[in-house]
């Protein structure tokens, strides 16, 4: 296995230019980097990169709903992912990460039933994975429930594949959105192993004095320190997730990809030098269980 970052935190706190984060991504020995929707794609950048080959791009990743109810945005949407596809075909890029859109028949004001968004998001999804599959890419399914997404749990993932048979339509499996979702990791790792064609490294830390006094419909938006809800998203090895166990199973189910640190951490944030040491923090974790 190969451990990479995305570069959403580090573009979000300045340091947006493709080849600044290669260059940073080496240093800092990294073997891969995913590059996410706010970083400037210039062909002739992700050329010189590939044929440098000092770190590898391991995926663009574009997570957005494209089943939002504005049709402006899901068409920009859908034209941006689709873009992403080409590029990655273009210049041998292995993957495209995704999520699945969610549409308002999902939600009713009182429950969610992502279920109802199944048609439109598997309308969409084949014509992804259609063209994927022209371009030799793999597409894979994010399991955030928070970016417009249904495919978050092997519940859903089982009526997601059922409808499209594609060899290029995989899982990009987050582990920390098991935890707050009170799901098994690990099993579902064992499960759908054959599904999973990339992995973000991302924890989560339950808070169990505000779980208790506030419930687990209590959860604002996190903002830096002041975060108060019951649980929290942290860099590796600060969080509820035995990575150790979680690579196991990843080895058991002959997976040899990447292993991508996304940090979300509201402890390590608030400036470039905190974050760096946070992504750098997560990869000497991982890396004694490779």
């Amino acid at each position: 296995m190969r451990i990479g970052f995305l570069t959403n935190v580090l573009a979000d706190n300045g340091m947006k230019e493709l080849l600044d984060l290669a260059k940073w991504g080496r240093e800092n020995g990294f073997q891969d980097m995913e590059v996410g929707p706010t970083v400037e794609l210039r062909e002739e950048e992700i050329a010189a990169i590939r044929e440098e080959g000092k770190i590898d791009i391991s995926a663009l990743i574009y997570c957005r709903n494209f089943l939002t109810d504005d049709e402006e945005t899901a068409r920009t949407h859908k034209a941006n992912i689709l873009k992403r596809i080409e590029l990655a075909g273009k210049y041998r890029i292995p993957k495209v990460i995704c999520s699945t859109g969610v549409s308002s028949d999902s939600f009713d004001g009182v429950c969610f039933e992502p279920e109802r968004s199944l048609g439109k998001s598997v309308e969409f999804l084949k014509v992804m994975a259609e063209e994927a599959e022209k371009e030799n890419v793999t597409l894979c399914i994010e399991n955030c429930p928070l970016m417009g997404n249904i495919g978050f749990s092997p519940y859903m993932w089982e009526m997601i594949f059922d409808k499209i048979d594609s060899e290029k339509l995989k899982l990009a499996f987050d582990p920390s959105h098991f935890i707050w979702q009170i799901m098994d990791p690990y099993e579902a790792v064992l499960d759908f192993g054959h599904k999973i064609a990339h992995v973000h490294a991302k924890d989560t830390e339950i808070l169990p004095e505000i779980l208790k006094r506030r419930g687990i419909l209590y959860n604002p938006r996190p903002m830096g320190n002041t975060f108060t809800g019951w649980w929290r998203y942290r860099v590796p090895g600060l969080g509820e997730i035995n990575w150790n166990r979680l690579i196991d199973c990843l080895n058991q189910t002959g997976y040899d990809g990447t292993i991508s640190i996304e940090h979300e951490d509201p402890v390590w944030e608030g400036n470039l030098e905190k974050v760096t040491r946070g992504i750098v923090r997560g990869r000497r974790h991982l890396e004694q269980f490779l």
